[in-house]
């Protein structure tokens, strides 16, 4: 399973928990798969060619902070030491009035079943399960 941390400041130093599937705001008149299929080259830094009929949709979960994530799964190949993700500008330090630039994604990783379960936020862990059921 890869999983993706997320970069900034916030998150630099959580990790159990803290990982999740690649994933970003639905565009206006985009289909779902596509979003996913977006984020995922966004994130990654990587070019993907699936077909729809490739992918393996695990439907959706909510998480803690109400935003409901659609997923799906495929079989593909990524070398995480090629990650290039795309950027986001924050104010950093806090209340400083300085703008700082950070990746969306500072990490990759491939886990197996079990230790991506201890990584990945909780409410993804069900898409774990229905992977596994599949």
């Amino acid at each position: 399973m890869l999983l993706v941390h997320p970069g900034g400041p916030y998150w630099a130093k959580k990790d159990l928990g803290a990982w999740a599937i690649p994933k970003g705001e639905v565009e206006e008149g985009e289909e779902l798969h596509e979003c996913a299929l977006r984020e995922l080259e966004e994130e990654l830094g990587a070019e993907f060619r699936f077909a729809f009929e490739d992918l393996i949709e695990l439907e959706s979960v909510r998480q803690r902070s109400g935003k409901v994530v659609h997923c799906w799964a495929v079989e593909a190949d990524f070398d995480p030491a090629t990650l290039n993700s795309n950027t986001f500008t924050m104010e950093w330090p806090p209340r400083s009035g300085g703008q700082q630039e950070f990746p969306e994604v500072d990490r990759a990783e491939w886990f197996g079943i079990e230790a991506a379960r201890k990584k990945i936020i909780p409410a993804q862990a069900e898409f774990l399960d229905r992977l596994l059921n599949r």
